[in-house]
């Protein structure tokens, strides 16, 4: 006894005693939904220091590699240093980490949807480390992703500690990530929608408070620590006329399918590496692709905020600035073209920083792609004389396509209006930015359903959606809902031994089994109703000869979406489970339904 006393000391020490005190007092005295919005609160805070530290530490390593070297007219520094961030990023990783912290967002929405929002420890300053090595030395990707990754597994480690159920951690693991886009944007709007529309969680009167809080108070505290000013410089000099709303339409279609090229491009990539097993040929092939993109087009070098703010400047000559066509400068064609091969290679950039070892977000690529696009829209009219003496404002359309892109690739309209409003100020163009988001999300869905974040899980069928219906049948099993406890019988059976086995069952259904162990037919008792009280026929008649073959059999490891469809498919109410064509179980509509309510109500805010 006094071994087992010790051992309870040891493992429950002190600490832990004080805070289970704690947990029990606070379940005594404060509500849960007060407790949510209490830890909302800490959550925005924590969330928002971390956007301000890795943007710190972005500027840090920035500064350190600009002051190590002389830049030379030609930079082939451009070949070393991304290549030296990502390297270093692969390693701290791979050495350190010892987990794929990659595609940030993706993960976040994985762990929504089948880790019942738990993210580890090492997820609240991993990515943090790694992006900042990888921006910092110029990798051309965002710092979006990894702070979405952050502040996401903030609110989930801390709902942890305190033990809350799993529909609490999501709201907690949202709050995070709205409270990083805040704070890494200075957007509390967008750092909300974006919780809605990327990972698709329901706005109700139990989870509305908490998100505003987190999100005004990541804001915040990036207003606090780096000042009241916006992220992109924008002065607007060219009002917008109703007159240029058919061009602003056409603007948003250009958008839709620079966002289906963006997001494909980034697939294809994706693609390539993963099809590399060695990390160390992936890093050569990425090395190779960012170095020599960077060093012909330098504007890719790094997030690509200075390129951006650049043409929203109306100062698209500059971007030659640093790089091998600086005398072509004067050429509007040339700077057209550049324009256009930044546009088009921002993609593979981004891809290649990722797939060598470094760690970002697709944020700030879409963001640079959409500036892009709008300013060569309206540069290309301008250029070829077709407005005539009123020209396209290129800045105002350069604004209009970060926004356009950025609804397209993530398929998140409303999040892409008010984020580049807020980034820029620019809500004087509110109702372009409307109508291009709108326009080019609307393109993008014809040909894509999903977005660049929800692509990966919607393929392996991991996704949970907005449809409800969707959304809890991606958190039900087949392994959670198939059912055992039938009586099996044999081909060779008869009818009196068929009528033994079923005084043993209390079900209805009996599946034929061979000695294999493969099924290859069911009883049902209605089917058999009319001969089983007919002693005549108990030595003559075999199972072999009224068993049916059932409409449809579902193999172990289907999804339930396909599950469902088979049930609508074969207007059956029961089907068997086979692997490999061995019987496993039957999989029943009730059970689903049954399961399905009670997943709803365990995933409800309300």
């Amino acid at each position: 006894m006094e071994e087992f006393t010790s051992k309870k000391k040891r493992t429950y020490g002190p600490s832990h005693e004080w805070f289970m005190r704690l947990l029990a007092w606070r379940e005594a005295h404060i509500e849960e939904r007060t407790f949510v919005v209490i830890l909302a609160l800490i959550v925005g805070i924590a969330s928002g220091l971390a956007a301000v530290l890795l943007k710190f530490l972005i500027g840090w390593m920035a500064g350190l590699v600009e002051a190590s070297t002389q830049w030379t007219e030609i930079h082939f520094q451009y070949l070393i240093f991304p290549l030296v961030g990502i390297l270093l990023a692969a390693l701290y990783v791979r050495y350190m980490v010892r987990d794929n912290i990659s595609h940030g967002v993706t993960r976040v929405l994985y762990a929504i949807a089948l880790k019942k929002s738990r993210l580890k420890i090492h997820n609240m300053y991993a990515s943090l480390v790694a992006s900042s090595m990888t921006i910092g030395f110029g990798g051309s990707v965002g710092a979006e992703g990894p702070i979405v990754f952050t502040g996401a597994a903030i609110g989930s480690n801390l709902g942890q500690q305190f033990r809350l159920s799993p529909h609490t951690l999501m709201l907690l693991v949202g709050c995070g990530a709205a409270a990083g886009i805040a704070g890494i944007f200075k957007a509390p709007i967008a750092g909300l929608l974006f919780t809605i529309e990327v990972l698709m969680l329901d706005l109700t009167a139990g989870s509305a408070m908490p998100l505003i809080i987190a999100s005004v108070t990541g804001a915040t505290v990036s207003y606090i620590f780096t000042g009241y000013n916006v992220e992109f410089l924008f002065t607007q000099d060219a009002p917008f006329f109703t007159s240029r709303i058919p061009y602003v339409i056409l603007l948003g279609i250009f958008c839709g399918f620079v966002s289906l090229y963006f997001s494909k491009a980034i697939e294809m990539m994706e693609g390539i590496f993963g099809r590399i097993k060695k990390p160390r040929y992936r890093y050569i092939l990425g090395a190779l692709v960012l170095s020599t993109l960077i060093f012909v087009f330098p504007p890719l070098y790094g997030e690509g905020y200075g390129a951006i703010n650049h043409l929203l400047k109306g100062e698209a000559s500059m971007l030659l600035d640093n790089s091998m066509f600086v005398g072509s400068s004067g050429n509007v064609w040339f700077v057209l073209l550049f324009i256009f091969m930044l546009g088009a290679m921002k993609a593979f950039a981004t891809s290649a920083t990722n797939g060598g070892g470094g760690v970002g977000g697709t944020f700030a690529p879409s963001l640079y792609v959409g500036c892009m696009a709008g300013f060569f829209f309206a540069y290309l009219f301008n250029t070829l004389g077709w407005m005539g003496d009123l020209p396209l404002s290129t800045k105002n359309f350069a604004l209009m396509g970060m926004a356009g892109v950025m609804a397209g690739v993530m398929h998140a309209p409303l999040m892409a209006i008010f984020l580049t409003a807020e980034m820029t100020g620019g809500y004087s163009l509110f109702l372009p930015l409307l109508i291009v988001s709108v326009v080019s999300y609307g393109t993008c869905r014809i040909f894509t359903p999903y977005g660049i974040y929800t692509r990966r899980l919607a393929q392996r069928g991991e996704l949970l959606t907005h449809q409800k219906d969707r959304s809890v049948l991606t958190l039900l099993k087949m392994d959670s809902v198939i059912e055992t406890d039938f009586v099996s019988v044999k081909p060779d059976m008869s009818l009196k031994d068929m009528v033994d086995a079923i005084s043993q069952s209390h079900r209805n259904l009996f599946p034929v089994i061979d000695d294999k162990g493969v099924l290859v037919g069911v009883v049902q008792l209605d089917d058999i109703r009319n001969i089983m009280f007919r002693p005549d026929l108990y030595r003559r008649m075999y199972v072999s000869r009224f068993m049916a073959i059932p409409p449809a059999k579902l193999e172990l490891g289907t999804s339930m979406e396909q599950v469902m469809k088979t049930f609508d498919d074969t207007g059956a109410w029961n089907l068997p489970v086979v692997e490999d064509g061995k019987y496993v179980g039957f999989v029943s509509k009730s059970k689903i339904f049954n399961s399905y309510r009670q997943v709803l109500k365990h995933y409800s805010y309300d």
